[in-house]
């Protein structure tokens, strides 16, 4: 008699997280870079999600970087805070400096992309972030390019 069961009438095939914020890269070509980034987040499986991002920091003379980027996260969380680290795999462009005679070129290479940080808890949709990336260019201008992109910015999660 005592054998009947709840069956669960809702459930979720995963987590989303969408935000923004504020950007600064150290790269290889001049001094520091600032601007904007977006990124969202979606946790499939406990502790393992994709994450994408989006990138645009400028420098003088109308340098800029622009960055579209994808791949995986692995995440833990301990109470309001969960720390993550990620690999990514994505595209970049990037615009040299105006010539005198104002042309300006801009081209685009293929990246990988590795970093971490972590998201904290504020309201049960709202996460503050804090985000470190190490970026490879590859084949920029004959060698590389290798900057490092620190992001502070919020997301709101779906619930």
């Amino acid at each position: 008699m005592l054998r009947g069961q709840a069956i669960p009438t809702a459930s979720r095939s995963g987590d989303l997280k969408i935000g923004g914020g504020f950007s600064t890269a150290n790269s290889d070509y001049g001094p520091r870079f600032n601007g904007g980034g977006a990124y969202f987040d979606y946790d499939f499986l406990p502790h393992v999600g994709v994450t994408g991002e989006f990138h645009f920091v400028q420098g003088p003379n109308n340098i800029y970087e622009k960055t579209y980027e994808v791949g995986g996260r692995y995440y833990r969380t301990y109470g309001r805070i969960a720390p993550f680290a990620k690999v990514l795999y994505g595209r970049g462009v990037f615009n040299f400096p105006t010539l005198p005679d104002g042309f300006t070129a801009n081209l685009a290479y293929n990246l990988i992309a590795v970093g971490g940080g972590a998201d904290f808890k504020v309201k049960p949709y709202l996460y503050v972030r804090a985000d470190w990336e190490y970026q490879e260019w590859f084949n920029f201008a004959q060698s590389s390019l290798t900057p490092s992109i620190l992001t502070i910015g919020a997301a709101y999660r779906f619930r």
